[in-house]
């Protein structure tokens, strides 16, 4: 006998961890670029507001390698398992941090030194394309049916403990070092940390179990030979759904969180190491909403929560732009938090919600086609729009107001959605008045 209560759905509490904690390394390489754009704009593109938005046009050129990363490794996960894929994707994305953290600057080869930093952005992101929906079916998979809102959305606030040690370190580095050793030598530092977390966790990654979804489709011979085709041909409603879903959790964290210090600092409201210092004091936001919100997701549903935080993102972001940019460093931290805050519950209920619209049978290659496919146009692309209509139209609050038009966008979209939180009836579970054999498959079905 066994006091785990994962144990019934085959999953150790161990090999639960490993993959949550992974997500830390993972948003630590990732986020990292963008702490630290203003620094590397200068490291590789010569500096000057010229080479902020270059830089920031490279995350998002790379960004736009997410998808296909996603597809790919989706394809790996739902033909061969998610062990395999994670451990695939891990692998590539420590080999793209060192060669980050080895990259010979402008000063020593010249334009060269930009392209190459694009390169290894790409690889960066083909394989995050991968990590982070592999990671949220793997909790979704192994978790109890009435805690997956909780266990999923620990997945959220483990990547912002990587965003907070990335701006953590990043704010670190700007702030003991001189802006010559910085650009000599000294931005080198946090990436060659990051390219130790991610080898550790490729390691550790190497004693992960299998998902107990996974191994049912292999015993009952229910893997799609094609997964890719098969979510296309029975779940595009399905996609539709993690579009919506993804485009509002991407925007509401990486122009409301993320963007933030690029914003403070290319408006003037402050110097980098306050900005990514008070970016710390939001990822710490992020961090201690995250889980509530999954909590509250597992209690009275999913959909009553996105409504909620899409109400909020359509009202908030406006005015909380426009305080950072005019208002003191009171202000300026008040509106960061605030918007940590909508972020951080957007991503919690959002994790479960989309992994809930597809069967096992083709989650990651769903995921991949419709939650990847909106993060890399509304979280890639993002930051830099919102750059250049700053600078062209002169108005702080346009990062706020293109959260605002998303949310309205998105609105429809979740008044139409249907409850995806199984419910416990007479020792079975029941969805949308279905009861459920007790071997729970949650999302087991059409789109419709």
């Amino acid at each position: 006998m066994t006091n785990d209560p994962n144990a019934a759905h085959g999953i150790s509490r161990r090999s639960m961890a490993v993959a949550a904690f992974s997500t830390v390394v993972e948003w630590y390489d990732f986020t990292l670029y963008l702490y630290l754009a203003t620094l590397l704009s200068r490291v590789f593109y010569g500096g000057g507001a010229a080479s902020l938005a270059v830089t920031l046009g490279g995350f998002a050129i790379a960004y736009l390698m997410r998808p296909l990363g996603a597809i790919v490794f989706g394809q790996i996960g739902d033909r061969f398992g998610r062990r395999r894929m994670m451990l695939a994707s891990m692998a590539l994305m420590t080999v793209a941090m060192l060669g980050i953290a080895l990259l010979p600057t402008r000063e020593q080869i010249g334009p060269a030194a930009g392209w190459l930093l694009l390169a290894l952005r790409c690889v960066m992101a083909f394989s995050v394309g991968g990590e982070y929906t592999g990671v949220v079916a793997y909790l979704f998979e192994g978790a109890r049916p009435d805690r997956r809102g909780f266990v999923t959305s620990v997945a959220s606030a483990a990547s912002e403990v990587g965003g907070l040690l990335a701006v953590a370190i990043s704010a670190a580095t700007v702030a003991w070092m001189s802006a010559a050793d910085l650009e000599a030598w000294g931005w080198r530092i946090p990436f060659f940390i990051g390219a130790a977390l991610a080898a550790a966790v490729a390691l550790a990654r190497s004693t992960l179990q299998e998902s107990p979804d996974f191994e049912r489709q292999r015993a009952e011979g229910t893997i799609p030979a094609n997964p890719f085709a098969h979510v296309l041909r029975h779940h595009r409603v399905a996609i539709g759904r993690g579009f919506a879903i993804s485009a509002l959790g991407s925007i509401t964290y990486y122009v409301g969180i993320v963007y933030v210090p690029a914003f403070l600092t290319g408006t003037g409201a402050m110097g980098e190491g306050d900005a990514l210092w008070l970016s710390t004091a939001a990822a710490v936001m992020v961090i201690a909403v995250t889980p509530l919100v999954g909590l509250l997701s597992d209690r009275i549903g999913r959909k009553p929560v996105l409504l909620a935080v899409a109400v909020l993102a359509a009202v908030l972001p406006i005015t909380m732009f426009s305080g950072m940019a005019g208002g003191s460093w009171a202000v300026a931290l008040a509106g960061a938090l605030v918007l940590a805050a909508l972020g951080g519950a957007v991503s919690a209920v959002g994790a479960v919600a989309t992994a809930e619209q597809f069967p096992g049978e083709g989650r990651l290659s769903g995921l991949a086609l419709g939650a990847t496919a909106a993060t890399a146009i509304f979280g890639g692309l993002a930051p830099l729009v919102s750059q250049l209509l700053v600078e062209r139209t002169g108005w702080a609050p346009v990062p706020g107001a293109m959260i605002a038009v998303v949310a309205l966008g998105v609105l429809p979209v979740l008044l139409g959605l249907r409850e995806t939180r199984p419910v416990a009836k007479e020792g079975l579970l029941t969805r949308r008045g279905c009861v459920r054999g007790k071997r729970s498959r949650t999302a087991d079905f059409r789109d419709g």
